[in-house]
């Protein structure tokens, strides 16, 4: 397949999009400018979701799509408009085909080196007249967030029937595994007393937690299970026994039993603490007390090497000469959403490095193979 892709409008449409600021909740300029783009490339149906209610964004979800002219399954490709901080005034600058930002910021490839190739591919397919399956490009907002878009999109609105979320370091790389994950927030409740007249009279908060939390196993607890307590917040001076402390830390795991056990056993951790808290005779000691809260952050996703998303990008990847590598990753992503609503989605990789720092970068030819890949899938 002989694919003639302009390198230079990939590399200026990759610059534009990162410098247009898109931090979490702040996507709208990014998607009017998707959305001026893909009308000019004379979309066959563009929709904006009401997703703002539940998110907080300037923006909707966006969903566009391209009719197509030939008989193959309609599929979609799916990125985020978001990125992480500090995003605002980018400046990208170029080195020969490596990008990163000029100055202290984020560059914006994560998740911008998935959008560019996108458009680059529309502008392809517009050009050469190419027949092509039915495409769906959904874009969506507040990933970088707790996968907020996703979990908001109205799924209704999706005609393709499975997909891929471009959102991964490396190249030639495919994701298609990812763990569950529940996030945990423990509110603990002690009691307050003066740290140098009347120790007795208190029950630290801070001591309770710090007994429970020798009772959890954190980091990784198996081949398919990670734990870890990222947040600790409390107390109000250094001479008071302190009465309140708020943690907050999450559960993964390939395995939704393992992921209820050890989610279990971190609550269990704190509700034996304070069962079994020696009791004082000060008249001012009141018992501690937990608040447990447990949400699921985002389903697994799995999917076999003989499922049609698998065997396709495959495919795609053996017509340009290029091995995919199918690996199982430990990061979750709007990929587990599209999964948990029974759109089989495998993530694919963009080349994007360093991500979430002021050292990102992308070089030019993994977009470039980026684009010839999504081309040979939209052909075939």
């Amino acid at each position: 397949m002989d694919i003639s892709i302009d390198r230079e409008r990939l590399a200026e449409e990759f610059v534009r999009l990162c410098e247009i600021s898109s931090p979490s909740r702040e996507e709208k300029p990014v998607a009017e400018y998707l959305k001026k783009v893909f009308a000019e490339l004379e979309v066959d149906h563009s929709f904006e979701d009401d997703s703002t209610l539940r998110t907080g964004s300037e923006s909707g979800n966006l969903i566009f799509r391209f009719a197509g002219n030939n008989d193959s399954t309609p599929i979609f490709f799916a990125c985020h408009m978001d990125t992480v901080r500090p995003g605002h005034g980018v400046k990208v600058e170029r080195n020969g085909d490596i990008f990163t930002s000029v100055g202290d910021t984020i560059l914006g490839s994560d998740d911008k080196s998935g959008i560019a190739p996108l458009v680059e591919l529309i502008r392809l397919l517009r050009e050469n007249q190419a027949p092509h399956r039915p495409i769906e490009l959904v874009f969506t907002t507040c990933e970088e967030i707790g996968l907020q878009g996703a979990k908001a999109l109205d799924y209704s609105r999706l005609e393709a029937e499975y997909g891929y979320a471009l959102d991964s370091t490396g190249i030639d790389k495919v994701i298609i595994g990812a763990p569950a994950a529940n996030r945990i927030r423990v509110d603990v409740h002690g009691t307050a007393a003066h740290a140098g007249i009347n120790p007795e009279g208190g029950v630290s908060a801070f001591l309770v937690a710090a007994k429970a939390i020798t009772r959890i196993k954190l980091g990784r607890i198996d081949q398919e299970s990670t734990a870890n307590i990222g947040i600790i917040k409390g107390g109000v001076a250094t001479n008071i026994v302190p009465a309140q402390l708020m943690l907050k830390g999450e559960i993964r795991s390939h395995s939704t039993e393992k992921l209820a056990r050890y989610t279990d056993d971190f609550k269990t951790a704190f509700l034996d603490t304070i069962a079994s808290w020696p009791v004082s005779d000060d008249p001012a000691y009141r018992p501690p007390t937990v608040d447990l809260k447990v949400e699921s952050e985002y389903p697994a996703m799995r999917l076999e090497e003989s499922d049609t998303v698998v065997e396709t990008i495959r495919q795609a990847g053996l017509t340009l000469g290029r091995e995919q590598t199918f690996i199982v990753a430990g990061g979750g992503s709007d990929a587990n959403i599209f999964n948990g609503y029974g759109l089989p989605t495998a993530i694919v990789a963009t080349g994007m490095t360093d991500v979430h720092t002021s050292d990102e970068s992308v070089d030019l030819k993994d977009m470039v193979k980026l684009t010839e890949l999504l081309y040979t899938i939209s052909c075939m």
